[in-house]
């Protein structure tokens, strides 16, 4: 099952270490990611995989918020199938 992990928030160093480092301690794979900075503002997009994750979804996206306040940035996790959902016209 792939998700779609978004970040977005004011530049600093060490955001996409600690979003990786969720996704390791939980079994969720990266399998893409683009990242950019625009005018002094960070914005990551991931596409994961989160078959083998080893906790529950709320629990995943609870450590996601708990890194996205400790940096003061935004972190969503939707799953892909919900993320195309949203975009179809």
């Amino acid at each position: 099952m792939k998700a779609v992990i978004t970040v977005l928030g004011r530049d600093m160093v060490g955001i996409l270490a600690k979003v990786s480092a969720v996704c390791a301690q939980t079994g969720v794979n990266i399998e893409d990611v683009t990242q950019s900075i625009l005018q002094n503002v960070f914005a990551m997009i991931m596409i994961v995989d989160i078959s083998n994750c080893t906790v529950e979804a709320t629990e995943l996206k609870a450590k996601f918020d708990t890194v996205g306040q400790e940096m003061g940035v935004q972190i969503n996790l939707t799953r892909q199938e919900v993320f195309d959902a949203m975009h179809k016209i």
